[in-house]
């Protein structure tokens, strides 16, 4: 699978999914809930366009 392209803010907090089943996109939705896992919180230093993993397996 392809990374996702996707535009991030600056200084915000992002979470990124580790479980896997996050429906929509790589960022967790929240379907984690039960699972043991957890989302991976990260921020940028700069707003702009970036490729995310999409692989759908815990890196």
């Amino acid at each position: 699978m392809s990374p996702v392209k996707m535009s991030l803010e600056a200084n915000k907090e992002y979470h990124f999914c580790t479980c896997g089943k996050s429906a929509t996109t790589v960022l967790c939705d929240g379907s984690h809930k039960g699972s043991g896992f957890t989302p991976k919180a990260f921020t940028v230093t700069e707003a702009k366009e970036y490729y995310l993993c999409a692989c759908k397996k815990k890196c």
